[in-house]
């Protein structure tokens, strides 16, 4: 399992910390008027800052350059197959199949056209939309090169990435991610990221336009079971201060824009809170069910 690949705090339902530089994290203060380093303090928050403290989703980052350090957003074209807006189909009451989207082929190997994360994106079905708070949309995608210096985020609400073949190498500006089939990740809302992978590689995309991926009640099987919260994986700190033109995807309102910067967003050097990416091992699932019956 990719858990070897990298360090990662163990567990989801609590409020973590993480450092990549020592004495980089604010003592008491989330936001002193000057920072460890003359690092930046921002607030990313899950929740209305209103939200009871049981519901509160907040992380505080210190990075080493604002992340508002960008140009304008402008519209990114090119990706007809991605969209939210399902009001533009029309019914169609016959049984209908979805065939997987084909493996691309090796850049290397193969002499195949790169296409990245991003570019992949191809949209099955849906539901609601983001304007609204509330639906949900699934994606896939089938990709063989990197993102390289890109990112993308999502405005409008959480990814949920199931690959079906090929690992990816998710870098977060909380952390990195290793995610291989078998397991699950979770990157919530405004969280910007980047996808790597080694070989062709496809999968499947929950997208939820309403409220946050967590864990269920257990109701009568009582405090343990299913997706018991220690199997939860976060990642750990990890900072880069490189300068360079990079590209910044954002996902708003159901359509993708672009911006450039001159720098890495990935400069997270510390953070502390309870909104973070998050991976989940298929294999650790426990399932409960009926002792006398094979099926109800």
């Amino acid at each position: 399992m990719s858990d070897k690949a990298q360090p990662y705090i163990v567990g989801l339902e609590q409020s973590s910390a993480h450092v990549d530089f020592p004495d980089a994290l604010p003592p008491v203060q989330n936001n002193p008027q000057k920072c460890p380093y003359g690092l930046y303090a921002e607030q990313l928050s899950g929740t209305a800052f209103t939200a009871p403290r049981c519901s509160n989703r907040r992380t505080w980052l210190y990075r080493v350059r604002p992340s508002v350090l960008h140009k304008p957003f402008r519209r990114l074209e090119g990706n007809g197959c991605f969209t939210n807006d399902f009001a533009q189909f029309n019914p169609n009451p016959n049984q209908i199949r979805w065939k997987p989207r084909p493996m691309p082929k090796s850049v290397e190997r193969d002499g195949a056209v790169p296409v990245d994360f991003v570019q992949s994106l191809y949209t099955i079905c849906g539901a609601g939309h983001p304007t609204i708070r509330d639906g949900l949309a699934i994606h896939l995608y089938a990709c063989n090169a990197k993102m390289g210096q890109k990112a993308i985020c999502n405005s409008d609400g959480d990814f949920l990435i199931v690959p079906q073949h090929g690992t990816l190498y998710l870098v977060t500006e909380l952390g990195r991610l290793d995610v291989e089939p078998q397991e699950i990740v979770v990157v919530p809302q405004g969280i910007r990221f980047s996808v790597d992978v080694s070989e062709p590689s496809r999968g499947y995309i929950l997208e939820v336009f309403g409220e946050h991926f967590r864990l269920p009640d257990l109701g009568p099987i009582g405090a343990n079971g299913l997706a018991n919260s220690h199997c939860f994986r976060i990642p750990t700190a990890w900072f880069e201060e490189r300068d360079g033109q990079f590209s910044i995807v954002n996902k708003f309102q159901g359509v993708l824009f672009v911006a450039e910067q001159n720098h890495s967003p990935f400069d997270v050097v510390a953070w502390r809170g309870n909104y973070f990416p998050f991976k989940f091992d298929l294999r650790h699932f426990m399932c409960v069910n009926s002792v006398s019956f094979d099926h109800s």
